[in-house]
């Protein structure tokens, strides 16, 4: 009986530290995903837990966000031609809140694009991955980014818009880009 004792308590040891094992990995598993959620709402201000986690699904990372709602914030500042001050210092406060501090890559190319107009295809490429990942987004996941995206790309068009503050804010060539925009999300 002793040997029969001693097998069945290694039999559950053995089941037991498995299980340990299993729930660790598990709490691992949920502690990075939380990590990335964070990183991708830091870097995107993107707070709608829902969204964050599909976009984390899809594999979108926080780079591939931050440029995902900057790339309009340079289009809509160029619309007119040039970047003004304004739309410059608007831009560039976007990108600090999402992280992008001016030691790194992306914002080396972001003021090479607030400097000199990015070519056409940045647009025709940020709509057709705009447009594929809206078809992949619930209703109200998309809902929820086109608004935050395009609220942004809204506050670059009036900040430099108008005379003394007087006129239309918005030029008719940044309202093209921002229903442009808006279209892309379908």
């Amino acid at each position: 009986m002793k040997i029969l004792e001693a097998r069945r308590r290694a039999l559950e040891e053995s089941f037991f530290k498995d299980q340990d094992a299993k729930l660790l990995v598990a709490m691992r598993r949920k502690a990075a995903r939380a990590e990335k959620r964070a990183a991708l709402s830091e870097s995107s201000g993107l707070t709608n837990r829902d969204l964050l986690d599909l976009l984390l699904a899809l594999e979108i990372d926080s780079e591939t966000l931050a440029a995902l709602t900057l790339i309009p914030l340079v289009e809509v500042a160029w619309a007119d031609g040039s970047v003004a001050q304004q739309e410059r210092d608007a831009i560039l406060a976007a990108a600090d809140s999402v992280g992008i501090t001016p030691e790194s890559e992306s914002y080396a190319l972001l003021d090479h694009w607030l400097k000199k107009a990015p070519p056409d295809t940045l647009l025709e490429a940020w709509e057709s991955y705009v447009a594929v990942l809206s078809e992949t987004l619930t209703p109200d996941a998309r809902q929820t980014l086109r608004k935050d995206v395009i609220e942004r790309a809204r506050q670059v068009a009036t900040a430099a818009g108008g005379f003394l503050g007087l006129g239309r804010k918005i030029s008719s060539s940044e309202r093209e880009v921002l229903a442009r925009l808006e279209r892309s999300f379908g």
